[in-house]
């Protein structure tokens, strides 16, 4: 039985896809994207999806920490974590029907936030995905036009955002 080296990629059956991060003589230690860090015998049945070498050398915590960040940002939809302004902290969103008779709806702007970013998040790889597909290139640069206005609607939403590198931008004007 060959040994799986460090930052090997795994597809377990019930614990998903993970990153081996360290190997013993009994067991490997993965972290799985959904399930996090857990141990398995060397001999349990998973599929390899990347095997790296079986190095002797040492990684740096740091190290390891910025491959598995890699590796779900490629490898799942998992978003990166992004600050909410502190203003907003602990903030609602009331939503007033104009209807009389309707009660008020009140949201936690956190939770909005959150939403908003999962949508950031998964235009992102939408657009990751038009730019490696086989369509021809007319096509893409199409909807990428499409996915840059989506950007541009949601603008209005940046004032939500911590930091201006967060921001939505969307065309910009000539």
């Amino acid at each position: 039985m060959k040994i799986l080296g460090i930052g090997s990629r795994i597809n377990h059956p019930e614990l998903g896809k993970g990153v081996v991060t360290n190997v013993s003589n009994k067991e490997y230690w993965v972290t799985f994207i959904e399930n996090g860090l857990e141990t398995i015998a060397l001999d349990s049945y998973f599929e390899v999806i990347e095997a790296s070498e079986n190095e002797v050398d040492t990684i740096s915590l740091y190290d390891v920490e910025n491959s598995l960040r890699s590796i779900l940002k490629k490898w799942s939809d998992v978003s990166e974590i992004v600050p909410i302004a502190d203003k907003w902290k602990g903030g609602k969103m009331i939503l007033d029907p104009g209807q009389a008779g309707l009660a008020a709806k009140e949201i936690p702007i956190d939770a909005f936030f959150h939403k908003i970013i999962m949508v950031r998040d998964r235009l992102r790889v939408m657009e990751q995905k038009i730019n490696s597909s086989s369509i021809e290139e007319i096509e893409k640069i199409e909807l990428q036009q499409y996915i840059t206005r989506i950007y541009g609607s949601l603008t209005t939403f940046n004032v939500l955002f911590k930091s201006t590198t967060d921001y939505f931008v969307g065309e910009k004007s000539k």
